[in-house]
Protein backbone atom coordinates (compact mmCIF):
# COMPACT_ATOMS: atom_id res chain seq x y z
CA UNK A 1 0.00 0.00 0.00
CA UNK A 2 1.02 3.41 -0.89
CA UNK A 3 0.44 6.63 1.63
CA UNK A 4 0.05 9.78 -0.56
CA UNK A 5 0.23 13.13 1.35
CA UNK A 6 -0.14 16.78 0.15
CA UNK A 7 1.02 19.37 2.30
CA UNK A 8 -0.80 22.47 2.34
CA UNK A 9 -0.61 26.21 3.93
CA UNK A 10 -3.22 24.97 6.31
CA UNK A 11 -3.80 21.48 6.41
CA UNK A 12 -2.35 17.53 5.80
CA UNK A 13 -3.97 16.21 3.30
CA UNK A 14 -3.39 12.22 3.09
CA UNK A 15 -4.99 9.16 1.33
CA UNK A 16 -3.68 5.42 1.40
CA UNK A 17 -3.69 3.83 -1.83
CA UNK A 18 -3.93 0.29 -3.03
CA UNK A 19 -2.39 -0.63 -6.45
CA UNK A 20 -0.64 1.61 -9.02
CA UNK A 21 -1.40 4.94 -10.42
CA UNK A 22 -3.94 3.90 -13.22
CA UNK A 23 -5.45 0.98 -11.15
CA UNK A 24 -5.06 2.38 -8.01
CA UNK A 25 -7.85 2.46 -5.12
CA UNK A 26 -8.71 4.79 -2.69
CA UNK A 27 -8.98 3.11 0.81
CA UNK A 28 -9.24 5.89 3.55
CA UNK A 29 -8.26 9.94 3.44
CA UNK A 30 -7.85 11.96 6.03
CA UNK A 31 -6.86 15.95 6.75
CA UNK A 32 -4.76 17.04 9.68
CA UNK A 33 -3.90 21.01 10.70
CA UNK A 34 -0.21 21.62 9.19
CA UNK A 35 0.79 23.94 11.89
CA UNK A 36 4.57 24.48 11.63
CA UNK A 37 7.15 23.54 14.40
CA UNK A 38 5.17 19.93 14.68
CA UNK A 39 8.10 17.32 15.67
CA UNK A 40 8.39 14.37 13.73
CA UNK A 41 7.07 11.95 16.29
CA UNK A 42 4.17 14.14 16.76
CA UNK A 43 3.82 13.78 12.73
CA UNK A 44 4.15 9.60 13.11
CA UNK A 45 1.76 9.35 15.44
CA UNK A 46 -0.71 10.30 14.43
CA UNK A 47 -0.42 9.17 10.48
CA UNK A 48 -0.21 5.25 12.31
CA UNK A 49 -2.89 6.07 14.05
CA UNK A 50 -5.04 7.69 11.87
CA UNK A 51 -4.22 4.71 9.90
CA UNK A 52 -4.79 1.82 12.25
CA UNK A 53 -8.10 3.86 13.13
CA UNK A 54 -9.36 3.50 9.77
CA UNK A 55 -8.85 -0.43 9.86
CA UNK A 56 -5.53 -0.41 8.19
CA UNK A 57 -2.25 -2.00 9.79
CA UNK A 58 0.64 0.96 9.09
CA UNK A 59 2.55 -2.10 8.44
CA UNK A 60 1.23 -2.43 5.17
CA UNK A 61 2.30 0.97 4.05
CA UNK A 62 5.49 0.27 2.00
CA UNK A 63 5.90 3.46 0.07
CA UNK A 64 4.90 7.23 0.74
CA UNK A 65 4.94 10.56 -1.64
CA UNK A 66 4.37 13.73 -0.43
CA UNK A 67 4.56 17.04 -2.50
CA UNK A 68 4.44 19.68 -0.01
CA UNK A 69 4.37 24.09 -0.20
CA UNK A 70 5.15 24.12 3.02
CA UNK A 71 9.27 23.80 3.10
CA UNK A 72 9.19 23.63 7.03
CA UNK A 73 7.20 20.17 7.77
CA UNK A 74 9.25 18.31 5.46
CA UNK A 75 12.04 17.75 7.81
CA UNK A 76 9.44 16.32 10.31
CA UNK A 77 7.80 14.59 7.95
CA UNK A 78 10.55 12.65 6.27
CA UNK A 79 11.66 12.05 9.87
CA UNK A 80 8.17 10.46 10.58
CA UNK A 81 7.95 8.64 7.55
CA UNK A 82 11.80 6.52 8.63
CA UNK A 83 11.23 6.10 12.23
CA UNK A 84 7.23 5.22 12.10
CA UNK A 85 7.12 3.66 8.62
CA UNK A 86 10.68 2.69 8.31
CA UNK A 87 10.71 4.32 4.77
CA UNK A 88 12.43 7.40 2.98
CA UNK A 89 9.85 9.44 1.23
CA UNK A 90 9.60 10.34 -2.23
CA UNK A 91 9.30 14.05 -2.65
CA UNK A 92 8.16 15.46 -5.60
CA UNK A 93 10.30 18.15 -5.99
CA UNK A 94 12.63 19.68 -8.49
CA UNK A 95 14.68 17.67 -10.60
CA UNK A 96 12.27 14.61 -10.67
CA UNK A 97 10.56 13.57 -13.79
CA UNK A 98 6.88 14.81 -14.25
CA UNK A 99 5.94 14.67 -17.80
CA UNK A 100 5.42 18.41 -18.33
CA UNK A 101 7.57 21.33 -19.66
CA UNK A 102 6.98 24.13 -17.43
CA UNK A 103 6.73 27.85 -18.76
CA UNK A 104 7.07 29.91 -15.68
CA UNK A 105 10.16 32.14 -15.92
CA UNK A 106 11.41 30.04 -12.64
CA UNK A 107 10.23 26.43 -12.74
CA UNK A 108 11.16 26.13 -9.22
CA UNK A 109 8.40 29.09 -7.87
CA UNK A 110 5.85 26.76 -9.55
CA UNK A 111 4.12 24.59 -5.64
CA UNK A 112 4.79 21.42 -5.94
CA UNK A 113 0.35 20.55 -5.36
CA UNK A 114 0.36 22.42 -8.36
CA UNK A 115 2.70 19.94 -10.27
CA UNK A 116 0.93 17.41 -9.06
CA UNK A 117 -2.26 18.29 -10.01
CA UNK A 118 -0.78 18.87 -13.72
CA UNK A 119 0.84 15.59 -13.79
CA UNK A 120 -2.79 13.45 -12.62
CA UNK A 121 -4.75 15.65 -15.19
CA UNK A 122 -2.59 14.95 -18.00
CA UNK A 123 -2.56 11.67 -16.70
CA UNK A 124 -6.12 11.30 -16.65
CA UNK A 125 -6.97 13.23 -19.96
CA UNK A 126 -4.72 13.00 -22.63
CA UNK A 127 -4.42 15.43 -25.46
CA UNK A 128 -6.84 18.01 -24.16
CA UNK A 129 -6.26 21.33 -23.40
CA UNK A 130 -6.76 21.76 -19.12
CA UNK A 131 -7.62 24.21 -16.91
CA UNK A 132 -7.04 23.24 -13.49
CA UNK A 133 -8.94 25.13 -10.73
CA UNK A 134 -7.35 24.15 -6.83
CA UNK A 135 -9.98 25.97 -4.15
CA UNK A 136 -7.65 25.68 -0.78
CA UNK A 137 -6.12 27.78 1.42
CA UNK A 138 -5.47 30.01 -2.14
CA UNK A 139 -7.48 29.36 -4.88
CA UNK A 140 -4.85 28.56 -7.97
CA UNK A 141 -5.32 27.93 -11.72
CA UNK A 142 -3.31 26.51 -13.75
CA UNK A 143 -3.27 26.20 -17.40
CA UNK A 144 -1.73 23.38 -19.49
CA UNK A 145 -1.94 22.82 -22.91
CA UNK A 146 -2.39 19.29 -24.61
CA UNK A 147 1.25 18.74 -25.31
CA UNK A 148 1.83 18.75 -21.82
CA UNK A 149 3.22 22.55 -21.91
CA UNK A 150 2.38 23.65 -18.02
CA UNK A 151 1.85 27.28 -19.57
CA UNK A 152 1.28 29.42 -15.87
CA UNK A 153 -1.65 30.27 -13.74
CA UNK A 154 -2.77 32.64 -11.40
CA UNK A 155 -3.42 32.61 -7.66
CA UNK A 156 -6.44 34.78 -5.55
CA UNK A 157 -7.27 33.96 -1.73
CA UNK A 158 -9.47 31.22 -0.79
CA UNK A 159 -12.32 31.33 0.56
CA UNK A 160 -11.58 31.32 4.21
CA UNK A 161 -8.60 33.84 3.95
CA UNK A 162 -11.47 36.52 2.86
CA UNK A 163 -13.79 34.91 5.30
CA UNK A 164 -10.97 35.65 8.08
CA UNK A 165 -9.77 38.75 6.51
CA UNK A 166 -13.61 40.07 6.49
CA UNK A 167 -13.52 38.81 10.09
CA UNK A 168 -10.19 40.62 11.72
CA UNK A 169 -10.30 43.71 9.77
CA UNK A 170 -14.09 44.98 10.31
CA UNK A 171 -15.49 45.98 13.96
CA UNK A 172 -18.69 43.86 13.73
CA UNK A 173 -18.64 41.42 10.82
CA UNK A 174 -18.83 37.67 12.32
CA UNK A 175 -16.97 34.46 10.98
CA UNK A 176 -19.62 32.49 8.90
CA UNK A 177 -19.85 29.02 7.54
CA UNK A 178 -18.80 29.19 3.70
CA UNK A 179 -21.92 27.10 2.02
CA UNK A 180 -23.18 27.38 -1.33
CA UNK A 181 -26.06 30.04 -1.82
CA UNK A 182 -29.22 30.53 -4.01
CA UNK A 183 -29.51 33.77 -3.76
CA UNK A 184 -27.32 36.29 -3.70
CA UNK A 185 -29.65 38.73 -1.84
CA UNK A 186 -29.20 37.80 2.40
CA UNK A 187 -31.48 38.62 4.70
CA UNK A 188 -29.13 38.89 7.78
CA UNK A 189 -25.35 40.34 7.74
CA UNK A 190 -24.75 36.42 7.81
CA UNK A 191 -26.81 35.67 4.90
CA UNK A 192 -25.20 38.53 3.01
CA UNK A 193 -21.64 37.61 4.29
CA UNK A 194 -22.11 34.06 3.33
CA UNK A 195 -23.63 35.39 -0.27
CA UNK A 196 -21.04 37.64 -1.07
CA UNK A 197 -18.11 35.19 -0.89
CA UNK A 198 -19.57 32.28 -2.52
CA UNK A 199 -20.52 34.24 -6.06
CA UNK A 200 -17.51 36.74 -5.40
CA UNK A 201 -15.51 33.73 -5.80
CA UNK A 202 -17.72 32.29 -8.91
CA UNK A 203 -17.66 35.17 -10.50
CA UNK A 204 -13.51 35.30 -10.10
CA UNK A 205 -13.25 31.93 -11.15
CA UNK A 206 -15.54 32.18 -14.39
CA UNK A 207 -13.67 35.77 -15.53
CA UNK A 208 -10.11 33.89 -14.90
CA UNK A 209 -11.41 30.42 -16.80
CA UNK A 210 -12.41 32.79 -19.91
CA UNK A 211 -9.44 34.43 -19.76
CA UNK A 212 -7.24 31.91 -19.79
CA UNK A 213 -9.05 30.02 -22.35
CA UNK A 214 -8.87 33.32 -24.72
CA UNK A 215 -5.58 33.97 -23.81
CA UNK A 216 -3.86 30.40 -23.71
CA UNK A 217 -6.03 28.26 -25.91
CA UNK A 218 -7.10 30.96 -28.64
CA UNK A 219 -10.59 29.90 -27.46
CA UNK A 220 -10.59 26.78 -27.94
CA UNK A 221 -12.59 25.24 -25.10
CA UNK A 222 -9.88 23.53 -22.21
CA UNK A 223 -11.65 20.54 -20.31
CA UNK A 224 -11.75 22.16 -16.64
CA UNK A 225 -11.15 20.51 -13.48
CA UNK A 226 -12.07 21.68 -10.07
CA UNK A 227 -10.31 20.13 -6.94
CA UNK A 228 -9.58 21.36 -3.41
CA UNK A 229 -11.58 21.25 -0.34
CA UNK A 230 -14.41 23.91 -1.47
CA UNK A 231 -14.31 22.42 -4.94
CA UNK A 232 -17.40 20.59 -4.54
CA UNK A 233 -19.32 23.72 -2.74
CA UNK A 234 -19.50 24.60 -6.88
CA UNK A 235 -20.59 21.74 -8.12
CA UNK A 236 -24.06 23.20 -9.42
CA UNK A 237 -22.97 25.99 -11.09
CA UNK A 238 -21.20 23.73 -13.88
CA UNK A 239 -18.07 26.14 -14.32
CA UNK A 240 -16.52 22.47 -13.80
CA UNK A 241 -15.94 19.55 -16.28
CA UNK A 242 -15.65 17.38 -13.68
CA UNK A 243 -14.17 17.75 -9.95
CA UNK A 244 -11.51 15.18 -8.42
CA UNK A 245 -11.01 16.27 -4.95
CA UNK A 246 -8.13 13.68 -5.02
CA UNK A 247 -6.35 14.91 -7.75
CA UNK A 248 -2.76 16.27 -5.92
CA UNK A 249 -2.49 12.43 -4.39
CA UNK A 250 -3.23 11.10 -7.60
CA UNK A 251 -0.88 12.54 -9.36
CA UNK A 252 1.70 12.04 -6.05
CA UNK A 253 1.13 8.42 -6.80
CA UNK A 254 2.15 8.82 -10.81
CA UNK A 255 5.22 10.75 -10.15
CA UNK A 256 6.50 8.06 -7.74
CA UNK A 257 5.98 5.72 -10.76
CA UNK A 258 7.55 7.61 -13.11
CA UNK A 259 10.39 8.20 -10.66
CA UNK A 260 10.88 4.57 -9.13
CA UNK A 261 9.97 2.71 -12.12
CA UNK A 262 12.14 3.26 -14.84
CA UNK A 263 9.01 4.67 -16.55
CA UNK A 264 9.57 6.26 -20.39
CA UNK A 265 9.02 10.12 -20.74
CA UNK A 266 9.54 12.61 -23.86
CA UNK A 267 9.68 15.07 -21.06
CA UNK A 268 11.96 16.54 -18.73
CA UNK A 269 11.11 17.07 -14.40
CA UNK A 270 10.11 20.40 -12.96
CA UNK A 271 13.54 22.40 -13.54
CA UNK A 272 13.78 22.65 -17.19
Amino acid sequence: MILSLDVGNTQIYGGVFDGLAGQEKMLISFRRNSKQGSSSDEVGVFLRMVIRENGIDPKQIKQIVLCSVVPEVIYSLKGACQKYFNTTPFILQAGVKTGLRIKYRNPLEVGADRIANSIAATNLYPNQHLILVDLGTATTFCAVSKERDYLGGSIIAGLKLNMESLEAKTAKLPSVEIISKNEVLGLSTVESLQSGLYYGHLGAMREIINRITQESFKGEKPFVIGTGGFSSLFEKEKIFDAIIPDLVLKGNLIALQMNTQNVKSNFTGVEK
